[in-house]
């Protein structure tokens, strides 16, 4: 009984440092994307994403799926706007997901 438990806790201990490592890497991931997003860099953006990427509006509703499309929608917007940035105001990561509560500014060329 007694080795039971032992691997029990040694398989709980080691799921634990996986998941850690995989938290470290999706927060990283996201502070690079939204560092890429405020430089307007769409390779360095893009690359968090899988191709297959599957994009969702904030009612659940799906919207796209694809880094290619991703890609198209984002780069002409990247290229439309005079001032663009993002500030991060408050991040969630638990496990391997990523929660940012964001404002993002812009300014059009024409707009005040």
């Amino acid at each position: 009984m007694k080795k039971i438990i032992a691997l029990i806790i040694l398989g709980m201990l080691g799921c634990t440092f996986v998941a850690a490592q995989t938290q470290n890497e999706a927060e990283k991931l996201a502070q690079e994307q939204l560092d890429a997003y405020n430089n307007r860099d769409i390779d360095s953006f893009l690359y968090p994403y899988s191709d297959s990427v599957k994009v969702y509006n904030i009612l659940r509703n799906f919207s796209y799926q694809g880094k290619d499309r991703m890609r198209e929608g984002y780069a002409g917007y990247f290229q439309s706007v005079d001032s663009l940035h993002c500030t991060l105001v408050n991040r969630m990561v638990v496990g391997n997901v990523v929660v940012d509560q964001e404002e993002v500014y812009i300014i059009r060329e024409g707009e005040s």
